[in-house]
């Protein structure tokens, strides 16, 4: 995916989980975080971010937060970019494991919860839930950065599915390169690597993969490890 129009900036402060106060222009500006994420390893003062112009110009911030830089690696932190990544890397054919596709259809119910992806291939239909990943630790990619019992409540509903006939997969996309592994961060949510580990049990099958992270787009990269089972 591709961003428009992309300014950089240096933040200073995250009042709240929704805004920050990022100085760029040679003025401090209020903008919003696409982001509800803690992400305090990287939104530090005085690190350089990445900002996106907002499309609506009656909106109350005129960019949003997109991207910062933890020392020499940009991470990506735009919670809506991880499911147009895999999207648009299905429709690509960038992931063969899914087989030649015959559908692809975005925010899908099933139960009680909306998937983000449903596919069909040849011989089989399915659901793909995105997980964004933005918290890096000694080359580990972990995920969540803070509990998270919608996340948990949706593996649960994928292994679901599978009872009812459909593949169903929980694909983390991590926002950086760097990690050569991934695992649920057990320490943050041991709720949600119980039912991760449930999920898995039932069927459910985990994917990681790593992104390339430029200024102004982030793409699908390459597979990565998964530990912690």
């Amino acid at each position: 995916m591709k961003y428009e129009t992309i300014k950089q900036g240096i933040f200073i402060e995250r009042p709240n989980r929704f805004i920050a106060r990022v100085l760029f222009n040679e003025k401090a500006e209020t903008v919003h975080v696409k982001n509800t994420g803690r992400c305090r390893e990287i939104l530090i003062p005085g690190v350089k971010v990445i900002l996106e112009k907002a499309k609506h110009k009656e909106r109350k911030t005129a960019y949003s937060l997109i991207a910062a830089y933890k020392g020499v690696t940009l991470i990506n932190i735009d919670s809506q970019a991880p499911n147009q990544v895999v999207y648009e890397a299905l429709q690509q054919g960038l992931l063969p494991q899914f087989g030649n596709l015959t559908r692809l259809l975005r925010e899908v119910r099933f139960g009680n919860s909306r998937f983000d992806i449903y596919y069909e291939n040849e011989s089989e239909s399915g659901f793909i839930e995105v997980k964004g990943v933005t918290l890096e630790r000694d080359g580990m990619a972990l995920f969540p950065d803070a509990p998270t019992e919608r996340g948990a409540k949706h593996l649960l509903e994928l292994a679901e599915a599978v009872k009812s006939g459909f593949k169903a997969h929980v694909f983390f996309l991590i926002q950086m390169k760097g990690p050569d592994r991934f695992q649920p961060n057990t320490i943050m949510d041991p709720k949600f690597t119980e039912s991760l580990q449930l999920a898995r049990n039932g069927g459910v099958e985990i994917l990681a993969y790593d992104t390339v992270v430029r200024e102004d787009s982030l793409i699908m990269g390459e597979p990565v490890e998964v530990d912690g089972f």
